[in-house]
Protein backbone atom coordinates (compact mmCIF):
# COMPACT_ATOMS: atom_id res chain seq x y z
CA UNK A 1 0.00 0.00 0.00
CA UNK A 2 1.35 3.44 -0.96
CA UNK A 3 1.86 6.28 1.50
CA UNK A 4 -1.00 8.16 -0.17
CA UNK A 5 -3.37 5.29 0.54
CA UNK A 6 -2.26 4.97 4.16
CA UNK A 7 -2.74 8.72 4.63
CA UNK A 8 -6.24 8.26 3.23
CA UNK A 9 -6.12 10.20 -0.02
CA UNK A 10 -9.01 9.08 -2.20
CA UNK A 11 -8.95 11.70 -4.94
CA UNK A 12 -11.13 11.78 -8.04
CA UNK A 13 -11.66 14.60 -10.50
CA UNK A 14 -15.15 14.42 -11.93
CA UNK A 15 -14.80 18.07 -12.99
CA UNK A 16 -12.46 16.91 -15.76
CA UNK A 17 -15.41 15.16 -17.42
CA UNK A 18 -16.54 18.62 -18.47
CA UNK A 19 -15.19 20.11 -21.72
CA UNK A 20 -11.55 21.09 -21.34
CA UNK A 21 -12.41 24.74 -21.87
CA UNK A 22 -13.46 24.79 -18.20
CA UNK A 23 -9.97 23.99 -16.90
CA UNK A 24 -6.27 23.72 -17.60
CA UNK A 25 -4.17 20.86 -16.33
CA UNK A 26 -1.44 22.28 -14.15
CA UNK A 27 0.80 21.45 -11.21
CA UNK A 28 1.50 23.45 -8.08
CA UNK A 29 4.99 24.87 -7.76
CA UNK A 30 7.05 23.10 -5.08
CA UNK A 31 7.80 24.81 -1.78
CA UNK A 32 11.41 25.44 -0.83
CA UNK A 33 11.21 24.59 2.87
CA UNK A 34 7.61 23.58 3.67
CA UNK A 35 6.63 24.10 7.29
CA UNK A 36 3.16 23.28 8.65
CA UNK A 37 1.93 26.16 10.82
CA UNK A 38 -1.83 25.54 11.08
CA UNK A 39 -3.61 22.22 10.86
CA UNK A 40 -7.28 21.28 11.22
CA UNK A 41 -7.12 17.81 12.70
CA UNK A 42 -10.90 17.43 13.11
CA UNK A 43 -11.52 18.33 9.47
CA UNK A 44 -8.77 15.98 8.33
CA UNK A 45 -10.38 13.08 10.17
CA UNK A 46 -13.82 13.86 8.74
CA UNK A 47 -12.28 13.73 5.25
CA UNK A 48 -10.95 10.24 5.98
CA UNK A 49 -7.33 11.38 6.27
CA UNK A 50 -4.78 10.20 8.83
CA UNK A 51 -4.02 13.41 10.71
CA UNK A 52 -0.75 12.17 12.17
CA UNK A 53 0.67 11.11 8.80
CA UNK A 54 -0.44 14.41 7.23
CA UNK A 55 1.72 16.23 9.77
CA UNK A 56 4.79 14.24 8.75
CA UNK A 57 7.09 14.97 5.81
CA UNK A 58 5.17 12.97 3.18
CA UNK A 59 1.88 14.58 4.15
CA UNK A 60 3.30 18.09 4.33
CA UNK A 61 4.84 17.62 0.88
CA UNK A 62 1.33 17.20 -0.54
CA UNK A 63 -0.16 20.03 1.52
CA UNK A 64 2.55 22.42 0.33
CA UNK A 65 2.25 21.46 -3.33
CA UNK A 66 5.70 19.90 -3.43
CA UNK A 67 4.25 16.51 -4.30
CA UNK A 68 1.05 15.42 -6.03
CA UNK A 69 -0.82 12.38 -4.67
CA UNK A 70 -0.66 9.40 -7.01
CA UNK A 71 -4.26 9.55 -8.22
CA UNK A 72 -4.51 13.33 -8.39
CA UNK A 73 -5.19 15.11 -11.66
CA UNK A 74 -4.48 18.70 -10.71
CA UNK A 75 -6.13 21.57 -12.59
CA UNK A 76 -6.78 25.29 -12.52
CA UNK A 77 -10.42 26.18 -13.18
CA UNK A 78 -11.58 28.76 -15.71
CA UNK A 79 -14.38 31.18 -14.86
CA UNK A 80 -15.50 34.76 -15.42
CA UNK A 81 -17.04 37.36 -13.18
CA UNK A 82 -18.49 40.77 -12.57
CA UNK A 83 -15.92 42.45 -10.35
CA UNK A 84 -17.45 45.56 -8.78
CA UNK A 85 -20.00 45.43 -11.59
CA UNK A 86 -17.52 45.09 -14.46
CA UNK A 87 -17.38 41.84 -16.43
CA UNK A 88 -14.06 40.10 -17.12
CA UNK A 89 -12.76 36.64 -17.96
CA UNK A 90 -10.88 35.08 -15.06
CA UNK A 91 -9.65 31.77 -13.69
CA UNK A 92 -7.60 30.27 -10.87
CA UNK A 93 -4.59 32.55 -11.01
CA UNK A 94 -3.01 31.18 -7.84
CA UNK A 95 -5.04 28.11 -6.97
CA UNK A 96 -4.65 24.49 -8.00
CA UNK A 97 -7.37 21.90 -7.49
CA UNK A 98 -5.77 18.60 -6.49
CA UNK A 99 -9.04 16.76 -6.90
CA UNK A 100 -12.14 15.73 -5.00
CA UNK A 101 -11.63 13.79 -1.81
CA UNK A 102 -14.20 11.01 -1.38
CA UNK A 103 -14.85 10.66 2.35
CA UNK A 104 -15.65 7.38 4.16
CA UNK A 105 -19.29 8.56 4.16
CA UNK A 106 -19.20 8.91 0.37
CA UNK A 107 -19.23 12.72 0.35
CA UNK A 108 -17.17 14.66 -2.18
CA UNK A 109 -15.06 17.72 -1.32
CA UNK A 110 -12.68 19.78 -3.42
CA UNK A 111 -9.11 19.94 -2.13
CA UNK A 112 -7.53 23.13 -3.42
CA UNK A 113 -4.11 24.65 -2.84
CA UNK A 114 -4.33 28.45 -2.71
CA UNK A 115 -1.06 30.29 -3.26
CA UNK A 116 0.57 27.37 -5.04
CA UNK A 117 2.16 29.28 -7.91
CA UNK A 118 1.43 30.46 -11.43
CA UNK A 119 -1.23 28.99 -13.69
CA UNK A 120 -2.48 29.76 -17.19
CA UNK A 121 -4.83 32.31 -15.62
CA UNK A 122 -2.28 34.23 -13.53
CA UNK A 123 -2.24 37.22 -15.91
CA UNK A 124 1.20 38.44 -14.88
CA UNK A 125 0.87 37.54 -11.21
CA UNK A 126 3.25 35.22 -9.39
CA UNK A 127 0.47 32.90 -8.19
CA UNK A 128 1.82 33.01 -4.67
CA UNK A 129 0.19 34.08 -1.42
CA UNK A 130 1.49 35.66 1.75
CA UNK A 131 1.27 34.08 5.18
CA UNK A 132 -0.98 36.72 6.75
CA UNK A 133 -3.89 36.52 4.27
CA UNK A 134 -3.81 32.72 4.24
CA UNK A 135 -3.94 32.55 8.03
CA UNK A 136 -6.71 35.14 7.97
CA UNK A 137 -8.85 33.01 5.66
CA UNK A 138 -8.13 29.97 7.85
CA UNK A 139 -9.27 31.84 10.99
CA UNK A 140 -12.40 33.44 9.53
CA UNK A 141 -13.61 30.41 7.57
CA UNK A 142 -13.30 28.16 10.63
CA UNK A 143 -15.07 30.76 12.75
CA UNK A 144 -17.88 30.89 10.19
CA UNK A 145 -18.16 27.10 10.31
CA UNK A 146 -18.41 27.20 14.10
CA UNK A 147 -21.14 29.85 13.81
CA UNK A 148 -23.14 27.43 11.65
CA UNK A 149 -22.71 29.35 8.39
CA UNK A 150 -22.01 27.37 5.18
CA UNK A 151 -18.43 28.03 4.17
CA UNK A 152 -15.31 26.73 2.54
CA UNK A 153 -12.90 25.55 5.21
CA UNK A 154 -9.21 25.49 5.95
CA UNK A 155 -7.46 22.14 6.25
CA UNK A 156 -4.00 23.60 6.78
CA UNK A 157 -1.62 26.48 6.19
CA UNK A 158 1.94 25.68 5.15
CA UNK A 159 4.78 28.19 4.96
CA UNK A 160 6.66 27.64 1.72
CA UNK A 161 10.05 29.06 2.67
CA UNK A 162 9.79 31.31 -0.39
CA UNK A 163 9.40 35.09 -0.18
CA UNK A 164 6.40 36.82 -1.74
CA UNK A 165 7.27 40.22 -3.14
CA UNK A 166 4.59 42.86 -2.68
CA UNK A 167 5.22 46.37 -1.32
CA UNK A 168 7.83 44.56 0.77
CA UNK A 169 9.02 40.97 0.96
CA UNK A 170 6.56 38.74 2.85
CA UNK A 171 6.61 35.15 4.00
CA UNK A 172 4.98 32.87 1.43
CA UNK A 173 2.31 30.34 2.37
CA UNK A 174 -0.22 27.93 0.92
CA UNK A 175 -3.77 27.49 2.24
CA UNK A 176 -5.33 24.08 1.71
CA UNK A 177 -8.98 24.92 1.13
CA UNK A 178 -11.85 22.44 1.32
CA UNK A 179 -15.14 23.13 -0.44
CA UNK A 180 -18.27 21.35 -1.59
CA UNK A 181 -17.03 22.62 -4.95
CA UNK A 182 -15.47 25.74 -6.43
CA UNK A 183 -18.17 26.17 -9.10
CA UNK A 184 -19.34 29.77 -9.16
CA UNK A 185 -21.86 31.99 -10.86
CA UNK A 186 -18.79 33.10 -12.76
CA UNK A 187 -18.26 29.57 -14.06
CA UNK A 188 -21.64 29.78 -15.79
CA UNK A 189 -20.81 33.28 -17.02
CA UNK A 190 -17.64 31.90 -18.57
CA UNK A 191 -19.64 29.35 -20.59
CA UNK A 192 -22.26 31.94 -21.56
CA UNK A 193 -19.62 34.44 -22.69
CA UNK A 194 -18.19 31.78 -24.99
CA UNK A 195 -21.68 31.33 -26.47
CA UNK A 196 -21.20 27.59 -26.06
CA UNK A 197 -24.71 26.30 -25.32
CA UNK A 198 -23.59 22.67 -25.32
CA UNK A 199 -20.91 23.46 -22.72
CA UNK A 200 -23.42 25.40 -20.64
CA UNK A 201 -25.83 22.46 -20.57
CA UNK A 202 -23.06 20.05 -19.61
CA UNK A 203 -22.04 22.35 -16.77
CA UNK A 204 -25.62 22.69 -15.53
CA UNK A 205 -26.15 18.92 -15.68
CA UNK A 206 -22.89 18.39 -13.78
CA UNK A 207 -23.95 20.84 -11.06
CA UNK A 208 -27.32 19.12 -10.73
CA UNK A 209 -25.66 15.71 -10.41
CA UNK A 210 -23.17 16.98 -7.86
CA UNK A 211 -25.18 19.43 -5.75
CA UNK A 212 -28.90 19.14 -6.52
CA UNK A 213 -29.70 15.55 -7.58
CA UNK A 214 -33.21 15.95 -6.17
CA UNK A 215 -34.18 18.14 -9.16
CA UNK A 216 -33.09 15.71 -11.91
CA UNK A 217 -36.59 14.34 -12.46
CA UNK A 218 -38.34 17.72 -12.49
CA UNK A 219 -40.25 18.78 -15.59
CA UNK A 220 -37.54 21.37 -16.19
CA UNK A 221 -34.60 20.66 -13.87
CA UNK A 222 -32.92 23.96 -14.78
CA UNK A 223 -35.84 25.94 -13.36
CA UNK A 224 -35.46 23.97 -10.15
CA UNK A 225 -31.68 24.38 -10.16
CA UNK A 226 -32.12 28.15 -10.20
CA UNK A 227 -34.83 27.98 -7.54
CA UNK A 228 -32.57 25.95 -5.24
CA UNK A 229 -29.58 28.26 -5.72
CA UNK A 230 -31.79 31.26 -4.96
CA UNK A 231 -32.94 29.63 -1.75
CA UNK A 232 -29.44 28.72 -0.60
CA UNK A 233 -28.13 32.21 -1.27
CA UNK A 234 -31.09 33.80 0.52
CA UNK A 235 -30.40 31.61 3.54
CA UNK A 236 -26.64 32.24 3.40
CA UNK A 237 -26.80 36.02 3.21
CA UNK A 238 -29.43 36.10 5.97
CA UNK A 239 -26.96 34.22 8.17
CA UNK A 240 -24.27 36.78 7.34
CA UNK A 241 -26.55 39.64 8.32
CA UNK A 242 -27.53 37.96 11.57
CA UNK A 243 -23.94 37.89 12.86
CA UNK A 244 -22.76 41.19 11.37
CA UNK A 245 -20.48 39.60 8.78
CA UNK A 246 -19.42 41.75 5.84
CA UNK A 247 -18.00 39.79 2.92
CA UNK A 248 -16.41 42.78 1.25
CA UNK A 249 -16.06 41.49 -2.30
CA UNK A 250 -19.33 39.96 -3.50
CA UNK A 251 -18.28 39.64 -7.13
CA UNK A 252 -20.08 36.98 -9.17
CA UNK A 253 -16.91 34.87 -9.18
CA UNK A 254 -17.22 34.80 -5.38
CA UNK A 255 -20.76 33.38 -5.29
CA UNK A 256 -20.72 29.59 -5.18
CA UNK A 257 -23.46 27.49 -6.71
CA UNK A 258 -23.34 25.22 -3.65
CA UNK A 259 -24.27 28.08 -1.33
CA UNK A 260 -21.01 28.24 0.62
CA UNK A 261 -19.20 31.42 1.64
CA UNK A 262 -16.00 31.71 -0.37
CA UNK A 263 -13.07 34.14 -0.57
CA UNK A 264 -12.13 35.79 2.71
CA UNK A 265 -10.05 38.66 1.38
CA UNK A 266 -11.41 42.00 2.64
CA UNK A 267 -14.08 40.51 4.92
CA UNK A 268 -14.61 41.50 8.56
CA UNK A 269 -17.20 41.46 11.33
CA UNK A 270 -19.01 44.64 12.30
CA UNK A 271 -18.45 46.05 15.79
CA UNK A 272 -20.60 49.19 16.13
CA UNK A 273 -23.88 48.67 14.31
CA UNK A 274 -23.97 50.80 11.20
CA UNK A 275 -25.72 49.46 8.09
CA UNK A 276 -23.38 51.48 5.86
CA UNK A 277 -20.27 49.78 7.22
CA UNK A 278 -17.58 48.99 4.64
CA UNK A 279 -14.16 47.57 5.50
CA UNK A 280 -12.61 46.95 2.11
CA UNK A 281 -9.99 49.51 1.10
CA UNK A 282 -10.99 49.22 -2.56
CA UNK A 283 -14.76 49.56 -2.10
CA UNK A 284 -14.77 53.33 -2.34
CA UNK A 285 -18.46 53.58 -3.29
CA UNK A 286 -19.78 51.17 -0.64
CA UNK A 287 -21.11 48.73 -3.23
CA UNK A 288 -20.61 45.82 -0.83
CA UNK A 289 -21.60 47.55 2.41
CA UNK A 290 -23.43 45.54 5.06
CA UNK A 291 -26.84 46.94 4.13
CA UNK A 292 -26.28 46.20 0.43
CA UNK A 293 -25.43 42.51 0.73
CA UNK A 294 -28.95 41.13 0.15
CA UNK A 295 -29.43 43.36 -2.88
CA UNK A 296 -26.04 42.43 -4.32
CA UNK A 297 -26.84 38.74 -3.87
CA UNK A 298 -30.03 39.27 -5.87
CA UNK A 299 -28.06 41.18 -8.55
CA UNK A 300 -25.57 38.30 -8.79
CA UNK A 301 -28.42 35.82 -9.11
CA UNK A 302 -29.82 37.88 -11.97
CA UNK A 303 -26.49 37.44 -13.74
CA UNK A 304 -26.75 33.68 -13.08
CA UNK A 305 -30.27 33.67 -14.53
CA UNK A 306 -28.99 35.35 -17.69
CA UNK A 307 -26.63 32.44 -18.32
CA UNK A 308 -29.45 29.91 -17.87
CA UNK A 309 -31.92 31.50 -20.30
CA UNK A 310 -31.17 29.01 -23.14
CA UNK A 311 -31.98 26.18 -20.72
CA UNK A 312 -35.16 27.75 -19.36
CA UNK A 313 -37.05 27.87 -22.67
CA UNK A 314 -36.43 27.89 -26.42
CA UNK A 315 -38.35 31.15 -26.70
CA UNK A 316 -36.20 33.98 -25.30
CA UNK A 317 -39.11 36.10 -24.08
CA UNK A 318 -40.63 33.15 -22.28
CA UNK A 319 -37.23 32.28 -20.78
CA UNK A 320 -36.86 35.84 -19.46
CA UNK A 321 -40.34 35.70 -17.91
CA UNK A 322 -39.46 32.44 -16.16
CA UNK A 323 -36.18 33.89 -14.87
CA UNK A 324 -37.87 37.02 -13.57
CA UNK A 325 -40.63 35.06 -11.83
CA UNK A 326 -38.10 32.84 -10.08
CA UNK A 327 -35.75 35.69 -9.18
CA UNK A 328 -38.66 37.65 -7.71
CA UNK A 329 -38.83 35.04 -4.92
CA UNK A 330 -35.40 35.97 -3.55
CA UNK A 331 -36.54 38.97 -1.49
CA UNK A 332 -39.31 37.08 0.28
CA UNK A 333 -37.06 34.07 0.89
CA UNK A 334 -34.34 36.27 2.35
CA UNK A 335 -36.84 38.17 4.50
CA UNK A 336 -38.30 34.92 5.82
CA UNK A 337 -34.88 33.53 6.78
CA UNK A 338 -33.78 36.84 8.29
CA UNK A 339 -36.97 37.33 10.29
CA UNK A 340 -36.79 33.81 11.66
CA UNK A 341 -33.19 34.39 12.67
CA UNK A 342 -33.98 37.72 14.34
CA UNK A 343 -36.91 36.19 16.22
CA UNK A 344 -34.56 33.49 17.50
CA UNK A 345 -32.05 36.14 18.57
CA UNK A 346 -34.78 37.86 20.59
CA UNK A 347 -36.19 34.65 22.06
CA UNK A 348 -39.42 34.74 20.05
CA UNK A 349 -40.64 31.27 19.19
CA UNK A 350 -43.82 32.24 17.33
CA UNK A 351 -44.74 34.87 14.75
CA UNK A 352 -46.66 38.09 15.28
CA UNK A 353 -47.33 40.95 12.89
CA UNK A 354 -45.66 43.48 15.20
CA UNK A 355 -42.32 41.61 15.11
CA UNK A 356 -41.02 43.54 12.12
CA UNK A 357 -41.43 46.90 13.86
CA UNK A 358 -39.97 45.52 17.10
CA UNK A 359 -36.85 44.36 15.28
CA UNK A 360 -36.56 47.49 13.13
CA UNK A 361 -36.84 49.74 16.17
CA UNK A 362 -34.11 47.85 18.03
CA UNK A 363 -31.74 48.19 15.10
CA UNK A 364 -32.49 51.91 14.84
CA UNK A 365 -31.74 52.30 18.55
CA UNK A 366 -28.49 50.40 18.14
CA UNK A 367 -27.46 52.62 15.25
CA UNK A 368 -28.44 55.83 17.06
CA UNK A 369 -26.57 54.90 20.24
CA UNK A 370 -23.63 53.36 18.35
CA UNK A 371 -24.07 50.04 20.11
CA UNK A 372 -21.92 47.00 19.42
CA UNK A 373 -23.86 44.54 17.25
CA UNK A 374 -22.71 41.26 18.82
CA UNK A 375 -22.58 42.49 22.41
CA UNK A 376 -26.07 44.01 22.27
CA UNK A 377 -27.58 40.60 21.58
CA UNK A 378 -25.18 38.96 24.04
CA UNK A 379 -26.39 41.34 26.74
CA UNK A 380 -30.02 40.68 25.87
CA UNK A 381 -29.34 36.97 26.19
CA UNK A 382 -27.65 37.35 29.58
CA UNK A 383 -30.06 40.06 30.83
CA UNK A 384 -26.92 42.04 31.68
CA UNK A 385 -27.29 45.69 30.65
CA UNK A 386 -24.06 47.50 31.44
CA UNK A 387 -21.23 49.31 29.65
CA UNK A 388 -23.38 50.50 26.73
CA UNK A 389 -24.98 53.92 26.31
CA UNK A 390 -27.86 52.12 24.64
CA UNK A 391 -28.91 50.35 27.84
CA UNK A 392 -29.02 53.60 29.84
CA UNK A 393 -31.32 55.30 27.33
CA UNK A 394 -34.99 55.85 28.05
CA UNK A 395 -36.00 54.79 24.56
CA UNK A 396 -34.30 51.42 25.11
CA UNK A 397 -36.25 50.93 28.35
CA UNK A 398 -39.48 51.50 26.43
CA UNK A 399 -38.35 49.05 23.74
CA UNK A 400 -37.43 46.42 26.32
CA UNK A 401 -40.90 46.69 27.85
CA UNK A 402 -42.38 46.04 24.39
CA UNK A 403 -40.15 42.96 24.06
CA UNK A 404 -41.39 41.57 27.38
CA UNK A 405 -45.01 42.20 26.36
CA UNK A 406 -44.35 40.40 23.10
CA UNK A 407 -42.78 37.41 24.87
CA UNK A 408 -45.88 37.18 27.04
CA UNK A 409 -47.75 36.14 23.88
CA UNK A 410 -45.90 32.79 23.79
CA UNK A 411 -46.07 29.83 26.13
CA UNK A 412 -42.34 29.06 26.50
CA UNK A 413 -40.66 29.44 29.87
CA UNK A 414 -37.95 32.03 30.48
CA UNK A 415 -35.43 29.18 30.60
CA UNK A 416 -36.48 28.01 27.14
CA UNK A 417 -36.36 31.57 25.82
CA UNK A 418 -32.84 32.06 27.18
CA UNK A 419 -31.67 28.79 25.65
CA UNK A 420 -33.10 29.76 22.27
CA UNK A 421 -31.21 33.04 22.44
CA UNK A 422 -27.95 31.39 23.49
CA UNK A 423 -28.15 29.12 20.47
CA UNK A 424 -28.45 32.07 18.07
CA UNK A 425 -26.45 34.89 19.66
CA UNK A 426 -22.71 34.21 19.62
CA UNK A 427 -20.80 35.31 22.68
CA UNK A 428 -17.67 35.78 20.56
CA UNK A 429 -16.86 36.53 16.95
CA UNK A 430 -13.47 37.01 15.25
CA UNK A 431 -12.98 40.57 16.48
CA UNK A 432 -10.95 42.42 13.89
CA UNK A 433 -8.27 43.65 16.28
CA UNK A 434 -7.87 40.16 17.75
CA UNK A 435 -7.40 38.68 14.28
CA UNK A 436 -4.80 41.32 13.45
CA UNK A 437 -3.07 40.70 16.77
CA UNK A 438 -2.81 36.98 16.02
CA UNK A 439 -1.53 37.55 12.49
CA UNK A 440 1.09 40.07 13.58
CA UNK A 441 2.36 37.68 16.23
CA UNK A 442 2.46 34.77 13.77
CA UNK A 443 4.63 36.81 11.42
CA UNK A 444 7.13 36.96 14.28
CA UNK A 445 6.84 33.22 15.02
CA UNK A 446 4.77 33.87 18.13
CA UNK A 447 1.92 31.39 17.76
CA UNK A 448 0.20 31.55 21.15
CA UNK A 449 -2.26 34.36 20.18
CA UNK A 450 -3.24 32.46 17.01
CA UNK A 451 -3.90 29.19 18.85
CA UNK A 452 -5.73 30.93 21.71
CA UNK A 453 -7.96 32.74 19.23
CA UNK A 454 -8.73 29.57 17.29
CA UNK A 455 -9.59 27.74 20.51
CA UNK A 456 -11.92 30.56 21.60
CA UNK A 457 -13.73 30.69 18.26
CA UNK A 458 -14.45 26.94 18.20
CA UNK A 459 -17.50 27.31 20.46
CA UNK A 460 -18.97 30.76 19.88
CA UNK A 461 -22.21 29.92 21.67
CA UNK A 462 -20.59 28.48 24.81
CA UNK A 463 -20.74 31.65 26.93
CA UNK A 464 -17.77 30.35 28.93
CA UNK A 465 -15.63 32.42 31.26
CA UNK A 466 -12.50 31.97 29.14
CA UNK A 467 -14.21 33.84 26.29
CA UNK A 468 -14.59 37.09 28.22
CA UNK A 469 -11.20 38.41 27.14
CA UNK A 470 -12.35 38.22 23.52
CA UNK A 471 -15.74 39.93 23.67
CA UNK A 472 -14.64 43.57 23.65
CA UNK A 473 -14.40 45.52 20.39
CA UNK A 474 -11.32 47.53 19.56
CA UNK A 475 -10.81 50.77 21.47
CA UNK A 476 -9.10 52.35 18.45
CA UNK A 477 -10.78 55.36 16.87
CA UNK A 478 -9.09 54.68 13.52
CA UNK A 479 -11.51 53.06 11.01
CA UNK A 480 -10.62 49.42 10.37
CA UNK A 481 -9.58 48.68 6.78
CA UNK A 482 -9.08 45.35 5.06
CA UNK A 483 -7.30 44.50 1.83
CA UNK A 484 -7.71 41.83 -0.82
CA UNK A 485 -5.29 39.06 0.14
CA UNK A 486 -2.31 38.82 -2.18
Amino acid sequence: MSNDETIGWSLKNSYMKLPQTFYEETHPEPALHPHLVAFNETLAQSLGLDAQQLKESEGIAVLSGSRIPEKSQSIAQAYAGHQFGHFTMLGDGRAVLLGEQITPAGERFDIQLKGAGRTTFSRGGDGRAALGPMLREYIISEAMHALGIPTTRGLAVVKTGLPVHRERPLQGAVLIRVAASHIRVGTFQYAAAREASDELKKLADYVIDRHYPEVKDAENPYHELFRHVIDRQASLVAKWQLVGFIHGVMNTDNMTISGETIDYGPCAFMDTYDPKTVFSSIDQQGRYAYQNQPGIAEWNLARFAETLLPLFHDDTERAVDIAQDLLATFASRFHRYWMKGMRNKLGLSNERQEDRDLIKDLLQLMEHHQADFTNTFRSLTLESFTDEALFEAEDFAHWRKRLEERRAQQSESIKTVRELMRQHNPAVIPRNHRVEEALAAAEQEEWAPFHQLMQTLKKPYAYSDDQKAYICPSSSTVPYRTFCGT
